[in-house]
């Protein structure tokens, strides 16, 4: 189906959420149109997002939509039972979720567990739901969302599952940032000067980039947590190995939208005052793996707010001799150390998958811990 024509029957005109890429031409679509402002906003997280939605048609009166992957309903959960449930205020929502690790469709480790319980999920939250697919027809929808109008009408949520190739766009939107520094340059450099240190490192390209950078150099991947799901909570991991295993250095490589999507991590981490852990952001100003959609970025100051947290030391580069620079200047400072490092939005199109299992990963790096 049309994105175009998908949204002329949705009977929405506000629009937020978190990026996917099962959902990347509504994305691009509601970038084209609309950009980021009043009616379209990309938020940190889905429960921000329910909120946001709700906000408005407290405001408004009217229906919002609100987009994420199926990965995001248990960001998304707290907000659907306590706050807009028609058992606590009755706030119409039109969900429209992305379906990753569709039972029966080839996918990544981390979305297949979620693929299977998504509908069930729903169906727990009593939401009533309906499937696009790529053979829907527009009758189809019309008819889903005919029965949802009841819903709405009563204060309660429906959602629509999007199948992958379900909705189509022409044209994709076109997306860049003003940095020319690579993520995998600087990724190759921090490897570099962090010598045996354990990294723990974002979901998305930047671990699979770590992972290529080991296997072009013949290294085993025992150094490398490879956090391919749980978004935003790379920063937790690495505090938590940090604070058990004081004689090591611990990285933490992180990205902007996994950063925003738990940015509390970063209170909690400064509190820590662990001295051994350097909390590195690469940020893009994006949601590269998804599609490469917007975040916030642009207008966040985030040296600040990690001094501000309680982190020791706060740097900002956007090049490599720079960041040559601190990475030898801050293995001699006790932490917690905030390093960003402003990255160009691009990778190589030939950019691999980790060949091991994450119980493989795992076992590998707790083996590596041990010693």
């Amino acid at each position: 189906m049309k994105v175009e024509r998908f949204l002329e029957l949705c009977p929405s005109d506000f629009f937020t959420g978190v990026p996917d890429s099962q959902l990347k031409a509504l994305c691009d679509e509601l970038m084209e149109k609309y950009g980021t402002g009043k009616q379209h906003h990309i938020v940190a997280n889905e429960g921000n997002a329910v909120a946001l939605a709700a906000g408005y048609h407290l405001a408004t009166g009217k229906l919002p939509m609100v987009y994420l992957q199926n990965s995001g309903e248990g960001n998304a959960m707290n907000p659907l039972v306590s706050l807009a449930s028609e058992r606590v205020y009755g706030i119409p929502l039109l969900l429209v979720i992305g379906y990753r690790g569709e039972p029966g469709v080839k996918d990544e480790p981390q979305h297949l567990f979620q693929g299977e319980i998504t509908l069930d999920f729903l169906k727990l939250l009593q939401i009533p739901y309906f499937v696009l697919e790529k053979e829907s027809k527009e009758e189809d929808l019309k008819n889903a969302l005919e029965g949802f109008a009841k819903e709405f009408q009563k204060g309660r949520q429906a959602a629509i599952v999007v199948k992958k190739g379900a909705l189509e766009k022409e044209h994709g939107y076109h997306y860049s940032n003003a940095y020319n520094f690579s993520r995998e340059d600087a990724i190759r450099c921090i490897v570099d000067y962090t010598e045996d240190s354990p990294i723990v490192s974002t979901t998305g390209k930047a671990s699979r980039e770590l992972y290529e950078i080991r296997e072009e150099r013949g290294e085993d991947h025992s150094r490398d947590f490879l956090t391919v799901g749980s978004m935003g909570h790379a920063s937790s991991i690495a505090l938590g190995i940090a604070l058990e295993k004081e004689n090591e250095r611990v990285v933490c490589l992180d990205g902007d939208g996994a950063l925003l999507m738990h940015m509390g991590a970063m209170a909690v981490l400064g509190a820590s005052g662990q001295k051994n852990i350097l909390h590195i952001l690469l940020n893009n100003e994006a949601h590269e793996t998804v599609g490469g959609q917007p975040t916030v970025s642009p207008n966040v100051d985030y040296g600040s707010v990690a001094k501000a947290c309680g982190y020791n030391k706060s740097y900002l580069v956007r090049n490599q001799k720079n960041l040559e620079r601190v990475l030898l200047e801050s293995a001699k400072e006790e932490g917690p150390i905030f390093l960003e490092v402003r990255c160009a939005m691009h990778s190589r199109e030939n950019l691999g998958r980790p060949k091991e299992s994450p119980k493989e990963n795992k076992e590998l790096f707790m083996k590596k811990l041990e010693k």
